[in-house]
């Protein structure tokens, strides 16, 4: 039960971080104080799932599969966010540089004798 809520909380906490971090863009002619103002105001929901996450994450995986589990759900994540909420388009070199990062996953989690 843990790891899944441990995805669940990461994932979840990932959607307001994007927003919280590239949300903004939507609306360029925001004030800049404006802008880092509702960003932090996100970034407090995403903090208060992604705090409980690790420590819940760390009775069951180590600190860098926390790390690098963290990073593939924020790709992903960010992914669809760039494709659905910003119609970014999806080039092959992006994917190819987030397969490489998928590779860094199988390094991690991987048990090496």
């Amino acid at each position: 039960m843990q790891p899944y809520l441990t995805i669940a909380l990461l994932l979840v906490s990932n959607i307001f971080m994007n927003f919280a971090w590239y949300g903004h863009l939507k609306n360029r002619a925001m004030p800049l104080y404006l802008a880092i103002l509702l960003s932090w105001g996100i970034a407090f929901f995403e903090y208060s799932l992604t705090v409980p996450a690790n420590r819940i994450g760390a009775e069951v995986f180590s600190l860098f599969q926390l790390k690098i589990m963290q990073e593939i759900i924020t790709i992903i994540v960010f992914v669809v966010i760039a494709v659905f909420y910003f119609h970014e388009k999806l080039k092959w070199n992006y994917l190819a540089g987030f397969a490489c990062i998928l590779l860094a996953v199988f390094f991690v989690f991987y048990e090496w004798k």
